[in-house]
């Protein structure tokens, strides 16, 4: 395969899965907001930062209000992570790809564009935002359906999916990383109890919160949380079940090509960090610095897959 056709598929599918992160994060801070109003201008500010768009943010806007918020994440154009843009993205990829993907998941990912485009082309209300959210996440679900149900189980799919598996691992390390203060072992470092509303919410931003219900019996602690978005390989965010994925789809582009490049080998570390692994240990290191160093493995990963794969030439 030509690396432009492996980046066009690599990149497209991580800019469907950025939309779709990005939405649960606005409903999210959008739902914390609701019971929090007198918290939620700083709600509103960790979800930027998760979104990792702080510095773009603060370019065009002074405060953190809500308006401004949804609107810099779901349609300016300047934000080159905005739902806009990135589906705009998806689209463009799609097209420079077209001929390496089937009649249904181009129509998936063309329609994805023209309705997101017209939901997105004035600013949401605010008895608009859970339709408009609910249709982003739809949308890229409907392009991943598209691609199980009809796509060869090639190199081509395979590169889908690791766009998809970094793109969902960065997510839920920023989400936590962020909240890294609610997870703390000792709350009374924060000189308060554990807040419902907030782990909650750290739960819904990546699709969690019944599957970690119906896992968990008792009552919700900072370690259960932890352990269920970091290591529990049953649950299809977690770093643990992302770093896996990456690693197969990596090992199944080695049968395909014959030669094993440096990306599997970084895959496969970041992979085998978690084996063995038990929350307390990663309490006691530094729940912080173990997301810190994630976070740059699986950027510096994404990186490396582009040079072995010569997505740009």
């Amino acid at each position: 395969m030509l690396g432009k056709t492996a980046g066009g598929i690599f990149w497209m599918f991580r800019y469907l899965e950025r939309s779709e992160n990005t939405a649960r994060l606005v409903d999210a801070g959008f739902r914390l907001a609701l019971t929090r109003s007198t918290a939620a201008e700083k709600e509103w500010e960790s979800v930027v930062v998760t979104a990792g768009v702080r510095d773009g943010y603060l370019a065009r806007h002074e405060t953190f209000e809500a308006s401004a918020v949804i609107d810099y994440l779901l349609r300016d154009r300047t934000n080159p992570s905005s739902v806009l843009s990135v589906i705009s993205g998806a689209r463009d990829n799609g097209r420079l790809v077209r001929t390496a993907l089937t009649r249904e998941v181009w129509e998936a990912v063309n329609e994805c564009w023209l309705t997101l485009s017209d939901a997105l082309s004035r600013p949401v209300r605010d008895r608009d935002l859970p339709a408009v959210l609910a249709a982003i996440r739809q949308q890229s679900a409907l392009v991943r359906g598209a691609l199980h149900g009809t796509m060869l189980r090639n190199e081509i799919f395979n590169f889908a999916r690791l766009g998809t598996f970094l793109e969902r691992a960065d997510s839920t390390a920023r989400i936590l990383d962020v909240k890294y203060y609610v997870l703390l072992p000792s709350l009374s470092l924060v000189g308060s109890s554990l807040d419902n509303v907030q782990w909650e919410t750290i739960l819904r931003s990546v699709s969690a919160h019944q599957a970690f219900r119906w896992v968990t019996k008792g009552e919700p602690t900072p370690r259960a949380i932890a352990h269920f978005l970091i290591l529990d390989q049953r649950v299809p965010r977690s770093l643990a079940f992302c770093c896996a994925k990456v690693s197969g789809n990596l090992g199944y582009l080695e049968a395909d090509y014959g030669h094993r490049p440096q990306s599997h080998t970084l895959a496969d570390a970041c992979y085998h960090r978690f084996d063995n692994r038990a929350i307390d240990e990663i309490f006691d290191d530094g729940l912080h610095e173990f997301l810190a160093g994630f976070i740059a493995d699986n950027q510096a990963l994404g990186a490396q897959i582009e040079r072995d794969y010569r997505f740009h030439e």
